[in-house]
């Protein structure tokens, strides 16, 4: 049966210092677009965040393609998280297998190049045979081209296509153009990287963008880790706008008319995923009292400044199957004694911690300090497991690729956006199944692994829903996954800046909307 979309609505289970830049001055509301420049500072750009660089086809620089303006995917989202037209006008689902997707006819990338059916094939054949998630996501069995449209078949029954296609990875890029030694690429934004480095990009506007004309001639990002540094060059006036200020920062620049903060909630949630292949963790009740020993409450009011909401399962309250469509265990460190208590682990030598046949109850607690929220969750932890007779020993370093390809943790506490593509399936495909990329813990449950198979193949968005729902309450159940708190996101801006604004998919940043006048 053909079924034709015309214009997406799909209900969807669904950063840096600019000081050192040069030319860091306001731009005054006279200046012609060609002047203006734009000094960026953001926390979310660095080779630790796996996105230095705007090669969408490695690892997640598709991200900084998307974010500062370089790229765009034939659709997005909008703020409600539904789908929308971008590059493409629309799309036919011929058969389970089969999507023809049409795109615009005036389209261009920034070499002048006209985007067409076979640029956007070679640029998505290149794509699902060097990237590490995206054969996986996609699983495209073909593609064909004709004139202004390409023809998807999959391998398996694909509903979730089209939201995957929203994945900064499915920026289009000029294949003939390639990509540079400093991983730049040509897009089809309404900027043009000049300079790429591994902390900062400088951007020039594509003044043939088929978009419009962009507003700011000149944007400069910047990668500023450390939050001190970054607030400060926010302060001075050394950047016109900053994501990823820390929480503690962010009450220094509201109710203040020199400033304006765009917020909003996202799906990235603070979790903890609970190593099966380490001998402490694999015991039930061990789990079980981690995760009631965790104040979910109090990090997200104290240490987040309340810029946040406390997390339940993987998804936020904004979805049908997120928020307490699930259950988990509650704060409750009285009670998690009991079950430590009764399933062997007593404190015999007074010194405050248990032990179980001679082995202490010591966690190794494994982060990274780029997103700086982690560290304070991992010394949340540390305190409130303590008064339940847990040890932790927190190793917070942004190498910690080298402690999980080793083994050597018993949790990895990181930052995840859950639901990207506005559905569940890409968080349950990335962190649950057997051999999928995120699955640190190595956890498996023969249920999860059939429902997730049930939801790989089920076009009716309310089927999807409740299959969610179930996956996500026996990841609960399991205690294989704690989540904390998810995130709300926010830009802080010089008073004249405008058209950078907050999105709940966390892709998109620097726009042709982008302004800044005094």
């Amino acid at each position: 049966m053909k079924k034709k979309s015309k214009m997406l609505t799909l209900m969807l289970t669904g950063v840096l210092v600019a000081g050192l830049l040069s030319g860091c001055g306001t731009a005054a509301s006279t200046k012609s677009a060609e002047e203006k420049v734009f000094n960026y500072g953001t926390v979310a750009y660095s080779v630790s965040n796996l996105n230095a660089g705007l090669n969408p086809h490695e690892a997640y620089c598709g991200w900084s393609a998307l974010r500062y303006g370089v790229g765009e995917t034939l659709f997005k989202f909008n703020e409600a998280m539904e789908l929308e037209p971008w590059l493409a006008t629309d799309f036919e689902q011929l058969d389970d297998y089969t999507v023809k997707i049409n795109l615009r006819d005036d389209v261009t990338f920034s070499n002048g190049k006209k985007m067409t059916g076979e640029a956007v094939k070679a640029c998505l054949d290149d794509l699902i045979a060097v990237h590490d998630r995206a054969p996986k996501d996609l699983q495209i069995k073909s593609i064909t081209a004709d004139g202004q449209s390409i023809t998807i078949t999959t391998e398996i029954k694909s509903p979730a296509l089209i939201n995957y296609l929203c994945d900064p990875y499915g920026v289009i890029i000029d294949m003939e153009a390639g990509v540079t030694a400093d991983k730049n690429v040509v897009g089809t934004g309404p900027y043009v990287a000049k300079k790429v480095t591994d902390s900062e990009i400088n951007l020039e506007a594509n003044m043939n963008y088929w978009g419009g004309k962009p507003k700011v001639g000149t944007v400069n990002v910047k990668s500023i880790l450390d939050g001190d540094t970054l607030t400060m060059a926010m302060q001075s006036g050394e950047i016109d706008a900053t994501q990823g200020l820390p929480y503690a920062s962010l009450e220094l620049f509201e109710n203040n008319d020199d400033y304006t903060i765009s917020s909003t909630n996202t799906s990235r949630v603070y979790q903890a995923a609970l190593n099966y292949n380490s001998a402490v963790i694999k015991d039930d009740a061990v789990r079980q009292a981690m995760a009631m020993s965790i104040d979910k409450d109090g990090f997200t009011k104290v240490l987040l400044k309340g810029n946040g909401t406390p997390a339940i399962g993987p998804f936020p309250a904004n979805f049908s199957f997120g928020g307490d469509a699930v259950k988990a265990a509650d704060y409750d460190l009285e009670g998690a004694k009991k079950v430590l208590e009764a399933a062997g682990w007593v404190d015999t030598d007074g010194d405050g911690i248990r032990e179980k046949d001679g082995q202490k109850l010591s966690i190794k607690w494994l982060t990274y300090i780029s997103r700086q929220e982690l560290p304070l969750l991992a010394e949340s932890v540390q305190a409130s497991y303590k008064e339940v007779g847990i040890d932790v020993q927190v190793n917070a370093t942004d190498s910690y690729k080298d402690f999980l390809k080793a083994g050597d943790y018993d949790v990895f506490a990181n930052a995840f956006v859950t639901a990207p593509t506005g559905d569940p399936q890409y968080y349950f495909t990335t962190h649950v199944v057997d051999g999928s990329d995120y699955n640190n813990g190595h956890y498996h449950n023969d249920k999860v692994e059939a429902l997730v198979g049930q939801l790989r193949n089920e076009f009716d968005t309310q089927k999807r829903s409740d299959l969610a729902v179930q996956i996500s309450q026996q990841i609960l159940d399991d205690h294989a996954y704690i989540y904390a708190s998810h995130l709300k996101m926010s830009f802080v801006m010089k008073k004249g800046v405008t058209g950078l604004t907050a999105h709940p998919s966390d892709y998109y940043e620097i726009t042709a909307d982008l302004d800044i006048n005094e």
